[in-house]
């Protein structure tokens, strides 16, 4: 069986906002015009701290100080499959830095869900707050409309 791709999504949060990336900047963008973390895939190699780490050095200019991952979500998207690892990230420094992916912008938590985002992330972006709590998640999407979310068991 084909290991699937690993990818890091990444929520810095500073004063009750988490940083959110509004993908607007690249040609075909499965993610143009919605609103999410910062984040990529994990490269040869790499542990998906070592590659939540780098993402967000790469497209915030943050330098992250310490971290552990909330969740895993296994995102299906009619025959694509990959698997999210899910940061919630408070311990960094620096200045931000323009993104070549989109727009960064620090937005209030109590409203971030009413912006243009994938359907699935709002199951789980709720969960980032409660501490010592680990969630898996399988999100399900068909012709990127959402089909179901439930409790993800590896296989």
């Amino acid at each position: 069986m084909k290991e699937l791709p690993h990818t890091v999504q990444i929520y810095l949060k500073k004063d009750d906002c988490y940083l959110l990336l509004y993908r607007n900047k690249k040609k075909n963008d499965v993610n143009e015009g919605k609103w999410i973390g910062v984040g990529g895939h994990v490269e040869k190699g790499e542990s998906i701290d070592q590659a939540a780490i780098r993402e967000v050095k790469e497209e915030t200019g943050l330098i992250v100080h310490s971290l552990t991952c909330n969740g895993e979500v296994l995102f299906i998207n009619n025959d694509y499959q990959e698997l999210m690892y899910v940061y919630e990230i408070e311990d960094f420094s620096g200045e931000l830095i323009d993104c070549n992916e989109g727009e960064l912008r620090w937005i209030p938590i109590s409203t971030m869900l009413e912006l243009p985002m994938w359907e699935g992330d709002k199951y789980y972006l709720p969960l980032l707050g409660k501490k010592d709590s680990y969630f898996k998640l399988e999100i399900k999407y068909r012709d990127k409309e959402l089909v179901s979310v439930t409790p993800y068991l590896k296989r």
